[in-house]
């Protein structure tokens, strides 16, 4: 069973939990609200043209993301320390999003793909050794409290940044004014993309400096081989570790699960901004608004399933999750200029004036708040289920397929999005796939065991 060490001081668990407010914004201004629409509505020649260069590059990075987790969730093992990985892809990660400024309209888009997947690759790495940190700092009946806590944290940190970005940094093409109506600061042009590029070295700056708390006080125990032998020992372990998932059957029905659910959540996270920008054509100020309410729903919804997974279990707040995702991507996908829910119901096409003026962009961000709802319970109680499933001195290879299983069909959803969407030249029939990704993943998990250590 997992047990925490008496050493580990709430200055350390805190200092854990600070890493995904630290590495939160990264996902909420890169990739979902501000860079990502920016690089499909903007950047690129045409919307269709950029929401499939985005869905490939996702894919791209989830291809990688799914071959070397494992392994080196294994080398975590071996070494013992996760430190000094953390530092190793922060140093990737920070790089790649400082020369994101470089994405100037009518700029190649395959610097900014390149960073991004540089980028994604280091942050999903990161995790895997952070949350493989996990079962050593933190009591078993804890995890899911603390896990979900964490990611609403996360989400707070978003929150604070995208706040920023739209109140300081990004202004209005038409009247260079920012959300409160000042000028940007450091004199940032909207129209030359500034607003949007300026996130990337701020996400960096935010990185760099709220990861050092967990450096500093959170205990990295465990001793282990030089990092070569470690190497050569995490195949021959990563092998075993395989080999022993088959007769682990349960642990191995919920990897399966997660894999798909999983990769209908980075799709619809990664892919459903930019969706709305292209549709209904909104610039900074109106994603970053929209991420903003998404955000403020997201954190409630956080602490709201903490309780509720210490209650009932991380398996059952995952399912309701997962019911609510499908219900809100259905209705986003539903909805277009003048109707929503497949035109069952009519919406009227006037123009009130203002953000979100029209009826059908209301009813978009009120199915956008159920996904709000419940995108971080999904993830939070996922990884406490995993933490719950394993023992601590197993907990770096099994994070590492744990990881493996969030990203090795993660290419699938993104992939499958951009194919079709080019095939049909309609993004909307794109995002329908994630819907079959999401509910096929759910029945799986219903067969699951909690926990699934077996």
């Amino acid at each position: 069973m997992n047990t925490t060490s008496p050493a580990v001081s709430k200055a350390g668990i805190r200092s854990w939990m600070l890493f995904d407010w630290a590495a939160q914004p990264f996902f909420t201004v890169i990739i979902t609200f501000i860079f990502g629409p920016y690089f499909v509505s903007r950047l690129a020649a045409d919307p269709v043209t950029g929401q499939a260069a985005w869905g490939y590059t996702i894919t791209a990075a989830g291809i990688i993301i799914a071959v070397l987790s494992p392994l080196l969730g294994a080398i975590a093992d071996e070494t013992g320390k996760r430190k000094p990985w953390i530092a190793f892809f922060a140093a990737i990660k920070i790089t790649a999003l400082i020369l994101l400024w470089q994405a100037a309209p009518g700029s190649s888009l395959w610097l900014p793909m390149l960073c991004i997947i540089a980028a994604m690759v280091a942050a999903e790495f990161s995790i895997v050794f952070n949350d493989s940190m996990m079962p050593r700092l933190i009591p078993v009946q804890d995890i899911g409290r603390i896990s979900n806590l964490a990611w609403g944290l996360g989400y707070a940190g978003g929150l604070v940044v995208l706040f920023s970005v739209l109140l300081l940094l990004a202004g209005n093409p038409q009247t260079g004014k920012t959300l409160v109506g000042i000028t940007p600061l450091f004199g940032l042009d909207a129209n030359q993309g500034e607003d949007a590029r300026i996130t990337g070295p701020y996400a960096a700056l935010w990185y760099a400096l709220f990861i050092l708390p967990m450096f500093l006080f959170t205990p990295d125990t465990g001793k282990g081989s030089p990092l070569l032998q470690a190497i050569n020992n995490s195949f021959r372990d990563l092998k075993n570790t395989l080999r022993e998932l088959k007769q682990r059957r349960n642990l191995l029905r919920f990897l399966i699960a997660r894999m798909i659910y999983q990769d209908g959540v980075n799709g619809l996270l990664a892919l459903g901004g930019t969706f709305a920008a292209g549709m209904f054509a909104w610039q900074t100020i109106e994603m970053g608004v929209y991420g903003i309410l998404l955000l403020v729903v997201a954190i409630g919804g956080c602490a709201y399933a903490g309780r509720l997974d210490t209650r009932l279990g991380s398996k059952k707040v995952v399912q309701l999750s997962l019911l609510c995702l499908i219900v809100a991507t259905i209705g986003i996908v539903s909805t277009g200029p003048g109707y929503t829910l497949f035109g069952l119901i009519q919406l009227s096409t006037e123009d009130g004036g203002g953000l979100f003026s029209t009826a059908a962009e209301k009813a978009y961000i009120f199915f956008g708040l159920l996904i709000g709802i419940a995108f971080g319970p999904v993830q939070a109680s996922s990884r406490s289920y995993m933490a719950r499933s394993v023992d601590m001195d197993e907990a770096g290879k099994y994070f590492g397929i744990y990881a493996l299983a969030g990203r090795a069909t993660s290419f699938l959803a993104p992939m499958t999005v951009a194919t079709v969407t080019m095939l049909t030249d309609s993004a909307r029939l794109g995002m329908v796939a994630l819907i079959v990704f999401l509910f096929v993943g759910l029945l799986l998990l219903a067969k699951v065991a909690y926990p699934a250590r077996t």
